[in-house]
C-alpha cells in the first residue's frame, strides 16, 4: 500500500506550501475513512507566484528548438512508466477506477508525450507564394505564452498530459489546476516532470478551490489561454472570463452519448459495447454510452443479453483483480447517481437491472449498475449527463427515427452505430450531431493522434489532442521580406 503523504504545489521548480497553510484530504472512495493524500488550498497570492514564474520563463522556453523541448518530453514519458505502478496505484485508490483501467490512463499518457516530443520535429510554418516575385513570404507557427489547464477528476493522468505536452512542445508554459478529488495522482503526475529536469517556471501545478484558482486562471491577463475539461455550468463561468479579458479559451464538457443497434447489427458485439463503453469506469467518461438505442425488430433478443451479461459484472475495490466497475469517485457522486435512478423511475421508466447500493466491509460508494426501459426523450435520464453506471434502452421502428432520437439532446460529444448496412451507417456519419462518431465500436474512447471535442453544449469547438492541438496552444505570424 501506497504510503500517506502531503503534496505541496510546485512552482518555480520548487515545491512549496501554500500561503493559506491549510491541507485539503483526499479519501479512497472504496474506502472512505482511509486518506489517500492531502493537498494545499491554495490562495489568489498562491497563484501569481505561478503566473509570475511561468511568464518569466516562457521568454527561454520558447526560444529552444522544438526537438530540443521535445527531449524534456521523451525524459517525462520515461519515467511515466518507470512509475507506473505507483501512479496507477494512487489513481485506484483515489477515484476508484480499476487498477487495469489506471495502468493503461498511464501508459497512454506516456504516449502521449512520446506523441507530442515527436511533434517538435515537424514543420512549424509554410512558404506562401508573393504576388511580388523578388520577395519571400512564409508563415510561422508561435506560442500564445502562458497556459492555463483546469482538469477533472475522472482521468487525473490522461487529461493533465493532453493538455501539457502540446502546450509544452509549441513553446508555452504551463499551469495545472487539477480538481481537488485527484489532486493526489495529479502531484504524482507532476513529479514525473520535475524529475525530467524541465527548466524553472515552465511546469507550475496548484491545488485548490475551483472558484478561487480556477476562476484566478480565466481571470488573469497574463494567462493566454484556458484549456478546461469538466461541466457545463463551470466551462460557461471560465468562457464568460477569459472571454471578457481577451483571452483564449478551449472548453470539453458533457455529453449524453447515443449508442444505436440497427436490426442487422452484430448483437453479441452491440451488447459488449455497450456494457464497456456505458458501465466501464463506474460510467464517469464524458464519452460513456448513457442511451442504447435499438430497432424494435431486435430489440427482445438485445436486452436479453444484456442482462445475462449484466448479471456478471462484478462490483468492488478497483486494485483487487476480479474486480469489473469500481466505485463511484465521491459520495457526492454516489449520491448523485443514485438521485437519477430515483428520478427515472417516478418519471415512469423501468428499472429492469440493478441501481442498488452495494455493500462493503470497508464501507465505499458502490452501486450496482442500473438499466432502464420504456425510457422516453423527454425523461431526465434521457437528456441529462449522469456521469454515472446508468443504461436507459430506448426502442425505434427505424435507423432515421434512431438517429432523430440520438439528437434531440443539447449534447454532441460521442455517437455510435451498430450495422452491416453501408447506407446505414453513411447515413448516420452525416446525420449524427457528435464531434466524436464511431461505427461497430463503443462510444467511450479516442486515440491520442486523433482531433477529441464535440459539437453543440459538449465544446467549444476547438478540438484537443493529434495535430489539432497546435491550433489551440500556437498563433500564427505572416512574413513578408524583400530584399
Amino acid at each position: 500500500m501506497s504510503e500517506t503523504k502531503t503534496y505541496l504545489n510546485f512552482i518555480n521548480g520548487e515545491w512549496l506550501p501554500s500561503s493559506s497553510k491549510e491541507l485539503v484530504a483526499s479519501y479512497n472512495p472504496a474506502s472512505p475513512s482511509e486518506i489517500v493524500g492531502s493537498v494545499q488550498n491554495s490562495t489568489e497570492q498562491d497563484l501569481e507566484k505561478a503566473v509570475s514564474a511561468a511568464k518569466q520563463s516562457q521568454k527561454l522556453w520558447r526560444k529552444l528548438s522544438g526537438p530540443e523541448r521535445g527531449e524534456y518530453l521523451y525524459k517525462a514519458a520515461d519515467l511515466f512508466e518507470q512509475n507506473i505502478d505507483s501512479i496507477a496505484e494512487t489513481l485506484t485508490r483515489e477515484m476508484g477506477k480499476t487498477l487495469v483501467e489506471a495502468k493503461g490512463e498511464t501508459k497512454r499518457g506516456a504516449a502521449i508525450l512520446r506523441y507530442y516530443a515527436g511533434e517538435g520535429m515537424r514543420k512549424e510554418g509554410d512558404l506562401i507564394p508573393s504576388a511580388d516575385r523578388s520577395a519571400l513570404m512564409f508563415s510561422k507557427r508561435v506560442p500564445l505564452g502562458v497556459a492555463g489547464m483546469i482538469t477533472p477528476w475522472n482521468f487525473p493522468v490522461a487529461i493533465p498530459v493532453w493538455k501539457m505536452a502540446p502546450a509544452l512542445i509549441y513553446g508555452n508554459t504551463v499551469i495545472l489546476k487539477p480538481a481537488t478529488e485527484a489532486s493526489v495522482t495529479a502531484a504524482k503526475v507532476i513529479e514525473c516532470f520535475d524529475q525530467a529536469g524541465f527548466p524553472k517556471g515552465v511546469i507550475n501545478f496548484i491545488t485548490g478551490r475551483g472558484s478561487v484558482i480556477g476562476q484566478g486562471l480565466a481571470e488573469n491577463k497574463d494567462v493566454s489561454a484556458v484549456s478546461f475539461t469538466g461541466s457545463n455550468s463551470t466551462g460557461r463561468q471560465i468562457e464568460k472570463a477569459v472571454a471578457e479579458r481577451g483571452g483564449k479559451y478551449q472548453l470539453e464538457m458533457g455529453g449524453k452519448n447515443p449508442l444505436i443497434v440497427a436490426e442487422d447489427a452484430d448483437i453479441d458485439l452491440a451488447v459488449e459495447a455497450a456494457l464497456n463503453g456505458g458501465l466501464r469506469s463506474t460510467g464517469q467518461k464524458c464519452t460513456c454510452s448513457s442511451r442504447v438505442i435499438v430497432q424494435e425488430g431486435i430489440y427482445q433478443d438485445f436486452k436479453e443479453k444484456l442482462l445475462s451479461k449484466a448479471e456478471k459484472i462484478t462490483v468492488g475495490d478497483g486494485l483487487k483483480e476480479d474486480t469489473w466497475m469500481g466505485p463511484c469517485a465521491t459520495k457526492d457522486q454516489f449520491e448523485n447517481v443514485k438521485k437519477y435512478i430515483d428520478t427515472g423511475q417516478k418519471e415512469g421508466a423501468n428499472l429492469i437491472f440493478g441501481g442498488s447500493p452495494v455493500s462493503h466491509e470497508k464501507g465505499g460508494y458502490f452501486l450496482q449498475p442500473a438499466i432502464f426501459e420504456n425510457v422516453t426523450s423527454v425523461m431526465t435520464i434521457a437528456r441529462e449527463e449522469i456521469f454515472g453506471p446508468v443504461l436507459a434502452l430506448m426502442k425505434v421502428t427505424s435507423i432515421e427515427e434512431a438517429i432523430e432520437l440520438a439528437n434531440n439532446v443539447e449534447y454532441g460529444l460521442s455517437a455510435s452505430i451498430f450495422s452491416k448496412n453501408i447506407n446505414h451507417i453513411l447515413t448516420f456519419i452525416d446525420d449524427i450531431e457528435a464531434g466524436l462518431v464511431r461505427i461497430n465500436s463503443e462510444t467511450a474512447g479516442v486515440e491520442l493522434q486523433a482531433p477529441f471535442g464535440g459539437m453543440k453544449a459538449s465544446s467549444s469547438f476547438s478540438r484537443e489532442q493529434g495535430e489539432a492541438a497546435k491550433e489551440f496552444y500556437t498563433t500564427q505570424k505572416t512574413i513578408f521580406i524583400k530584399g
